[in-house]
C-alpha cells in the first residue's frame, strides 16, 4: 500500500474502487463535534469535482464521493428557476453581494430542486452503467440508516428515501416525510446517483422560504417540474437515541464496501479520514481518502466546471422556454392570482421567454383595445432580448415608463407600482 498527495487526478488512475469524501474550507457555524464533516462546502466545487469524477474514473470502477453544502438550492438541469425558487431569497449572485445567504445552484443531472445545509448530506456514486439501476444505492443508504437506529425509512417508487410516521404519533401527519431525493446522470459507459440524505438540518422548517416561488401561478413552463413532498429529518426519529452523523458516514462507507467488495484497507482509510486533513492513499486497486476545495481547484477541468457553474448564463439561459401571464391564455387556461388593488383591473402583463430571454410580450394597462395595443408594442420594442435575470425593478421602471408613460400616458406612481409588481414575482 502506498500514499500519494498527488491532485492533478485526484488518486483515479486506475482505480476499480474508489472512496473519496470532500475536506472543506469554509466553516459551519453550526457543526457538531461527532461529526466527520464539520465544515461545510461550496456547492459549485463539489458538483465539479462529482462531474469529473463521472468523466475521468476508470469505466469500471465504483466510486463514492459524500459531502456537505453551505446553504444552498440546487435545481435540475431542465428546470425553471423562477418556478422552483424565491429568487427573492437567491438575488445575490446577480447583484455583487458577498454570499453569506443561501445561493441558487443549477446542476448538470435531471431531477428536481432540493435544499442543501450542513445537515444534509450529500452522497454521489458513480458505476459502470452496466450494473446501475435506479434504487440500487437509495437502498445501500438505507441499510445505513436503519443502521444507526432509523428502521422507519425505505425507498418508495419515485426513488426517494422517505420516513414512515410513527404509530403513535399524530395522525394529522403525513404517512410518510421526505428524507432523500435522487438524480441520476447516465454517459456511455457510466452511470452517476446523486441523493441528498435530511439528517439533522438546522433550516427543516424554513425550507419554503427558498423553495416557494411567489410567481408559481403565473408561469407555465416546458422541463422538469419538482413533486412537492413533506419532508423531514433523519434525526427526529431518534429523538430517545444518540444520532451521529459520523455514523451514517461510516455506514454507508460500510454499506458501499458489501455492495463493491471493496478493498477493507480502502475502507479503514476511509473510515480514518479527517476533514481538516485532506490526503487521497492508494492501493493496487483503490483509492481512498479527502480531497480539500484548494486541491479541486488545482485541477484544470474541475476549475473549468466550477466557472460553469457559478455563471449566470448557465443558471438562467439554461433554462427551457416558458411564459408569464397574469391571464388566462389559450395554452395555459387557469385562473390567476387577483392583482394588487393598486393595478387597475384592466392591467395586462405577459412574457414568451426562450433561454431565459423574452422573445413576445404583452404588457398594458388602459382598457381601451387600441390604447392598449399602442402600449404593449412600445413596450415590447423595449423588452424585447432582455434576460429576465437582468431585469431589476429599476429596470422595469425604466422600460415600463418609455412605453406606458409620457404625456397622455400612465402616471409614474402606476408604472412604479406594476414595476414593482412584476419586479417581486420575478426575482428583481
Amino acid at each position: 500500500m502506498k500514499s500519494t498527495h498527488r491532485t492533478s487526478d485526484l488518486g483515479l488512475a486506475h482505480p476499480t474502487i474508489g472512496l473519496v469524501r470532500l475536506a472543506s474550507s469554509l466553516s459551519s457555524p453550526n457543526a457538531r463535534p461527532d461529526s466527520p464533516l464539520d465544515l461545510t462546502g461550496d456547492p459549485y466545487v463539489n458538483l465539479s469535482i462529482e462531474h469529473f469524477l463521472l468523466q475521468n474514473a476508470p469505466d469500471q470502477s465504483s466510486v463514492l464521493f459524500l459531502y456537505t453544502n453551505r446553504p444552498c438550492v440546487v435545481i435540475g438541469r431542465n428546470q425553471n428557476p423562477w418556478l422552483e425558487t424565491d429568487l427573492r431569497a437567491l438575488h445575490n449572485d446577480r447583484i455583487g453581494a458577498p454570499e453569506e445567504e443561501a445561493v441558487f445552484v443549477r446542476r448538470r443531472s435531471g431531477g428536481g430542486a432540493v435544499f442543501h445545509d450542513e445537515g444534509n448530506l450529500n452522497y454521489s456514486v458513480i458505476c459502470p452503467r452496466t450494473s446501475f439501476t435506479r434504487d440500487k444505492h437509495a437502498e445501500m443508504v438505507v441499510r445505513a440508516l436503519h443502521g444507526v437506529g432509523a428502521t422507519n425509512t425505505s425507498v418508495n417508487e419515485r426513488h426517494d428515501i422517505v420516513m414512515a410516521r410513527d404509530e403513535s404519533g399524530d395522525p394529522d401527519e403525513p404517512l410518510t416525510r421526505k428524507v432523500s431525493g435522487s438524480a441520476f446522470k447516465l454517459t456511455r459507459h457510466r452511470a452517476l446517483h446523486h441523493g441528498t440524505c435530511l439528517l439533522d438540518s438546522p433550516q427543516i422548517h424554513d425550507l419554503g422560504k427558498y423553495l416557494r416561488s411567489s410567481a408559481r401561478g403565473y408561469i407555465l413552463a416546458k422541463g422538469v417540474e419538482s413533486v412537492r413532498s413533506p419532508v423531514g429529518n433523519v434525526s427526529a426519529s431518534l429523538a430517545d437515541s444518540f444520532f451521529s452523523m459520523q455514523g451514517v458516514v461510516g455506514g454507508i462507507i460500510e454499506q458501499f464496501a458489501r455492495l463493491y467488495g471493496v478493498n477493507p484497507d480502502a475502507v479503514r482509510r476511509a473510515q480514518r479520514a479527517h476533514a481538516n486533513e485532506p490526503e487521497v492513499f492508494a492501493g493496487d486497486s483503490w483509492v481512498a481518502g479527502t480531497v480539500s476545495e484548494v486541491q479541486g481547484e488545482q485541477e484544470p477541468d474541475i476549475a473549468k466546471g466550477i466557472t460553469e457553474l457559478r455563471s449566470l448564463d448557465w443558471k438562467y439561459t439554461q433554462t427551457p422556454r416558458f411564459t408569464f401571464s397574469t391571464y388566462p391564455i389559450e395554452e395555459d387556461p387557469r385562473e390567476r392570482p387577483p392583482l394588487p388593488q393598486s393595478l387597475p383591473s384592466s392591467t395586462r402583463a405577459f412574457l414568451r421567454l426562450q433561454h431565459g430571454a423574452v422573445v413576445e410580450s404583452h404588457i398594458s394597462i388602459s382598457s381601451d383595445e387600441t390604447v392598449a395595443s399602442n402600449q404593449a408594442t412600445r413596450v415590447h420594442a423595449a423588452l424585447n432580448g432582455q434576460k429576465l435575470h437582468e431585469m431589476t425593478s429599476a429596470r422595469w421602471s425604466e422600460i415600463l415608463k418609455q412605453g406606458l408613460g409620457g404625456p397622455g400616458g400612465v402616471d409614474d406612481a402606476l408604472v412604479k407600482e406594476l414595476a414593482q409588481f412584476l419586479g417581486g414575482l420575478l426575482g428583481g
